[in-house]
C-alpha cells in the first residue's frame, strides 16, 4: 500500500484543475452539485483498485426505495464507514449495474462535512465529484475546540457552525421531498480500529430517523483506501480489495424508531438507544456478509 497523492499524482493533479470550488464554503450554497467532469478520473482509480467480485447485493431494494423516494417520500440511506472511498465505490457500482443503478447514483445526496470542503484542495476536488449538502458536524467542532486558545475566535467558530448547520436543514427540507436519496455516514466519521468510539453512531442521527419515511441500511465489506494513522486524508493508502455493499430492505423509519423506544426503560437516552440499534443492525448484516465471504473484511 502506498499513499493515494503519490501513486495518483498526474490524476490528481487534473482533478484539481477540473475542480470549480475554492475551499471556502459559502454559508448560504451548501448544496452542491456534483461537478461531473472530475468523476473519470475517480471512476479510474476505483475501476483500477476493485478487485472481482466487488458488488452491490440487493439492488432490488434501492430500486424500491428509490420509488419510495418519487413518490414523494422522503428515504435515508445510511452506511457504515470505513474510508473516503466509501462514496466513490459505491456510486461506481451502481452506475456499472445498468440504467436502474445509474438512475440511483444520479438521485443519491451525500451529507458532507465541511472538513472535506476546507481541508485541502486535493480532498475537496474528490468530494465535488458527487453532490451533496454540507453542514458542521457535531464530531468537528469538538476538534476546532480543542485547538481554538482564542475566545473570539471560537465564538466565531460556534456562530459558523450554527448558520451552516440551520441553513443545512433547511435545504435538507426541500431535498428531501425531491426525488433525492440523503445519504448518511451514521458514525459520523470513519472507523479507526484503534479507536473504538469511532464505531458508534452519533447521537443527532436520531433526527434524521425522527424527519425521514423510508430508510435502507447498507453494510460495507472491503475497502480500498486505508486510513493513515500517521498522515492526512489525501496521505490515505490505497490497496486492491474485494468490496461488497449489502443493502437491507426499506424499513419504516417511525416503526423502527418506535420499535427500539418501547423497549427501552424511563429514563433511558432513547435518542442514543435507536441509534445504537441502527448500528446494530449494520453490524449484523455486516458479519452476515463477512460470513459468506469466508472472512473478507
Amino acid at each position: 500500500m502506498e499513499p493515494i497523492s503519490a501513486r495518483y499524482r498526474e490524476t490528481i493533479m487534473k482533478m484539481v484543475k477540473a475542480a470549480t470550488r475554492t475551499t471556502a464554503v459559502a454559508e448560504d450554497d451548501l448544496y452542491q452539485e456534483a461537478n461531473t467532469a472530475i468523476l473519470p478520473y475517480i471512476d479510474s482509480i476505483v475501476q483500477e483498485n476493485l478487485l472481482p467480485g466487488s458488488e452491490i447485493r440487493s439492488m432490488a431494494n434501492l430500486e424500491q426505495l428509490l420509488k419510495l423516494a418519487k413518490s414523494g417520500k422522503s428515504c435515508l440511506l445510511l452506511l457504515e464507514h470505513y474510508s473516503n472511498f466509501d462514496l466513490p465505490s459505491f456510486c461506481y457500482l451502481l452506475r456499472q449495474s445498468g440504467p436502474s443503478g445509474a438512475e440511483i447514483a444520479d438521485a443519491v445526496v451525500a451529507i458532507a462535512g465541511i472538513k472535506l470542503s476546507e481541508t485541502d484542495p486535493v480532498v475537496s476536488a474528490f468530494t465535488e465529484a458527487y453532490s451533496r449538502l454540507v453542514i458542521y458536524p457535531s464530531r468537528y467542532l469538538e476538534i476546532i475546540k480543542e485547538k481554538m486558545k482564542d475566545p473570539k475566535e471560537l465564538v466565531a467558530e460556534l456562530m459558523k457552525s450554527a448558520t451552516v448547520n440551520r441553513n443545512a436543514m433547511k435545504t435538507l427540507g426541500e431535498l428531501k421531498t425531491a426525488g433525492k436519496l440523503i445519504l448518511v455516514f451514521p458514525s459520523g466519521t470513519r472507523y479507526r480500529p484503534w479507536d473504538p468510539s469511532t464505531k458508534r453512531g452519533v447521537r443527532e442521527i436520531d433526527s434524521y430517523l425522527r424527519s425521514f419515511d423510508w430508510m435502507c441500511a447498507i453494510s460495507i465489506n472491503g475497502n480500498i483506501l486505508r486510513i493513515n494513522p500517521e498522515g492526512e486524508m489525501k496521505e490515505d493508502l490505497i490497496c486492491k480489495d474485494r468490496v461488497v455493499f449489502d443493502v437491507s430492505p426499506p424499513m419504516s423509519c417511525p416503526e423502527f424508531r418506535e420499535r427500539v423506544k418501547h423497549s427501552k426503560h424511563f429514563g433511558d437516552d432513547k435518542k442514543q438507544a435507536i441509534v445504537d440499534a441502527l448500528m446494530a443492525s449494520l453490524d449484523a448484516m455486516h458479519e452476515a456478509v463477512d460470513k459468506d465471504l469466508g472472512g473478507c473484511k
